[in-house]
């Protein structure tokens, strides 16, 4: 599958200068809405989609700052994801989230190039952690 990354406008209005943007992906609504709404009530500016392809269709370079990924989804799963991105030279930092009990999933999703690594059901804290260091990379 071939996807083209494209320009779009942002879905909520303008984008704040100099907020970070966090794009949360997962195909389980409940999560992606309350992944989101943490990620706001954190201070940063976020954008939820139900899957990677969705983000890839509207990815715009340099506007986002990090994303939170489920790994496996149906469709494109996140390995496969951060693999599109790394093949177009676009280092992203990317925080790669799974429930599934795979203890190889970790050791994949960091190969692909993941800062970090989250075990379905996961604390606050921890995700809080992983966007320090995600965003930190960027600097």
């Amino acid at each position: 599958m071939d996807l083209q990354l494209r320009p779009v406008s942002m879905v909520e209005g303008q984008s704040v200068p100099g907020l970070p943007l966090i794009s949360v992906i997962d195909d389980d609504e409940s999560l992606r809405v309350a992944l989101t709404g943490l990620v706001r009530s954190l201070g940063y500016e976020a954008r939820a989609f139900a899957s990677a392809e969705d983000f890839l269709g509207t990815f715009m370079a340099g506007a986002v700052s990090c994303v939170i990924s489920d790994i496996q989804m149906p469709g494109m799963s996140g390995i496969d994801m951060l693999n599109h991105l790394a093949a177009r030279n676009i280092d992203l930092p990317v925080i790669a989230i799974s429930g599934r009990p795979d203890p190889t999933l970790e050791q994949k999703a960091l190969a692909a190039g993941a800062v970090c690594f989250l075990r379905k059901p996961f604390e606050a804290d921890a995700l809080i952690c992983c966007l320090e260091k995600a965003l930190t990379k960027q600097d």
